[in-house]
């Protein structure tokens, strides 16, 4: 699922959030110099104004922009729209302490003070936090995976347009070049790090089987249009992005936006605007916190029973692969024998789906005795993964996220489940959890889970996990 990119006042909200913070830190500071160590905060006047300050730098920020360009502006354009800001907010505060008659009961050196310590606060603050932006480069700092697709006359150009601009939301991890004649070495070279490649059979395997967030088609007009590596990026699930001189078929969800100078379409399998990611997250964080309190009290009682009936670690730890690819790693309390991955090499004859994209298996004997089916039943293995949701690698729903030895068997269209952030719970699990062992039916409902995604259908599944879980109907 692909958050749509906006130019509204939230794309900026680090250097918001900085910006509150730091005018309240200069707030006290001014009420400090004048009136000694202690905070303003104690007196309703100054109480009054701090909060006043708050809501006049939302209300600048939402009416007003002010942040447009900020990654890319000089030092000194950065200087005269800090002093623009705070002269802004000193400005309300003092006709707010005029129309109360009250400005009399604020010190006015105080005041005095607080413009020209909120401009070097909140100068350096940007400053300082557009640097560390700058040095913190790669998917690792959470930038989204890019693979370019584009012609042998453009590719440098292409791959230069996202790596001369150190603020960009994108890292480069690949590219091809759709009109490299055959016969001619496919490998063409590194370019800045960027492993470019005229053979588009590799590409494809590349997107497959690699973290790829979205692909980027620019390609010239004189230069045939790649149809069949495009409609296979969109069966994966991946957001592909169309430069508006080449139009592909259309696909339901599309926005039209900047990439780094170029215009492009963009189509995904579902797009979420900035509020519902917003309450998509905020509703994880709220869960996460809960989830872990009970993870707190239910390892209480399971540990001590885990590591008797099968001394070892408490927790169970396995590499996972989330959206778009993404590895991690994901913990549960440990409900098998120690033995139990290498034991499944020997168990997969009686596996349950029978392509084996899945494992699953009835009276599976590397199940601890006495507690590990008891904790199954009742998903109680899942909890410590409320960790993975409030760090941000799951969400509360969504799909669940398969082994690394299972993603590598996947089709195309397989991988379109990874298409959203992996979930405690799904709309396969509740539909019939361990009951259902065609592998195909799986991908179904995760992909019609991910097509008509809302808020509402996520706690609509939340609700049903409860149900199922103390029904007992399988593991999640």
């Amino acid at each position: 699922m692909y958050r749509k990119t906006t130019s509204s006042w939230l794309k900026h909200w680090d250097f918001m959030l900085l910006d509150f913070i730091l005018l309240q830190v200069a707030f006290a500071l001014a009420y400090m110099f004048r009136n000694g160590l202690e905070f303003p905060y104690h007196s309703m006047i100054y109480r009054s104004v701090a909060v006043l300050l708050g809501m006049l730098d939302l209300c600048l920020v939402f009416f007003m922009g002010g942040y447009g360009g900020i990654l890319r502006r000089g030092y000194w354009i950065e200087f005269k729209d800090t002093v623009r800001h705070v002269a802004l907010n000193t400005a309300g505060i003092i006709i707010y302490l005029f129309a109360i008659k009250s400005s009399e009961e604020v010190s006015r050196l105080a005041m005095g003070y607080f413009p020209f310590i909120a401009v070097v606060l909140l100068y350096l603050g940007r400053i300082l936090l557009k640097h560390w932006l700058k040095r913190h480069k790669g998917p690792a700092s959470g930038k989204r995976a890019m693979v370019l697709v584009t012609s042998k006359d453009n590719y440098k150009d292409a791959i230069d347009n996202f790596l001369n601009n150190p603020y960009s939301e994108f890292h480069i991890v690949g590219a091809a070049v759709v009109d490299w004649k055959e016969g001619q070495d496919a490998a063409l070279e590194q370019y800045r790090g960027v492993e470019v490649t005229g053979n588009q059979v590799h590409i494809l395997d590349f997107i497959r089987s690699n973290w790829v967030d979205e692909v980027l088609f620019s390609i010239p007009m004189e230069v045939p249009f790649p149809d069949d590596l495009y409609s296979k990026c969109t069966v994966m699930g991946i957001t592909v992005h169309l430069k508006l001189a080449r139009l592909g078929e259309d696909l339901a969800n599309q926005v039209v936006e900047k990439i780094e100078g170029y215009t492009v379409l963009s189509s995904s399998v579902n797009m979420a605007t900035a509020k519902q990611v917003f309450f998509k997250r905020a509703m994880d964080i709220a869960g996460g916190i809960v989830g872990l309190i009970l993870t707190g009290l239910i390892f209480i009682v399971v540990a001590p029973i885990i590591y008797i009936k099968s001394p070892g670690p408490i927790f169970f730890k396995q590499w996972r692969v989330g959206k778009n690819g993404r590895k991690f790693k994901i913990c549960k309390f440990r409900s098998m024998y120690m033995d139990a991955e290498e034991r499944k090499k020997e168990l997969m004859a009686q596996n349950n789906i029978k392509d084996g994209m899945m494992f699953k298996m009835d009276d599976d004997p590397r199940i601890i005795k006495g507690i590990g089916n008891f904790i199954r039943d009742y998903s109680l293995d899942e909890f410590p993964q409320f960790w993975n949701v409030l760090k941000g690698d799951m969400s509360l729903v969504g799909t669940r996220p398969p082994t690394v030895d299972e993603w590598e068997k996947y089709d195309l269209h397989h991988r379109t489940r990874l298409a959203i952030k992996p979930g405690l719970t799904g709309l396969w699990q509740v539909s019939g959890r361990s009951k259902i062992t065609d592998f195909e039916e799986v991908v179904r409902l995760d992909t019609e889970y991910i097509k008509k995604w809302s808020i509402g259908q996520d706690m609509k599944i939340l609700l049903k996990t409860v149900g199922v879980v103390l029904g007992k109907e399988g593991s999640m």
